[in-house]
């Protein structure tokens, strides 16, 4: 059973920064993809970012690309999401997945709890 615990949200103004953080215990965590969903109010969850186990190959929704950067971190256990040239359309709970397989599936096998970021106009 693998854990998953965000960090790193809040309230920023159009144009600031954020760093997500998830950090994951109890697997082996080199053999899970990660990924970044969100979910804002009204609104389904929808696909943001994602890293294969082995951190060569990342994927983006096309509303981010160029704005937020996905790593990881295998000896820390952690993925990180940083956020930079925030819109107000990026608020929404941002949850963390994980896929026990090279390449994030559409049905993670784990979630977080989320973290809400907020970002006014």
């Amino acid at each position: 059973q693998v854990q998953l615990v965000e960090s790193g949200g809040g309230l920023v103004q159009a144009g600031g920064s954020l760093r997500l953080s998830c950090a994951a215990s109890g697997g082996t965590f080199t053999w899970y993809a990660v990924g970044w969903f969100r979910q804002a109010p009204g609104k389904a969850r929808e696909f943001v970012s994602a890293i294969s186990s082995s951190g060569g190959t990342k994927s983006y929704a096309d509303s981010v690309k160029g704005r937020l950067t996905i790593s990881r971190d295998n000896a820390k256990n952690t993925v990180f999401l940083q956020m930079n040239s925030l819109k107000p359309e990026d608020t929404a709970i941002y949850y963390c997945a994980a896929a026990r397989r090279p390449i994030m599936s559409n049905n993670p096998d784990y979630w977080g709890q989320g973290t809400q970021v907020t970002v006014s106009s």
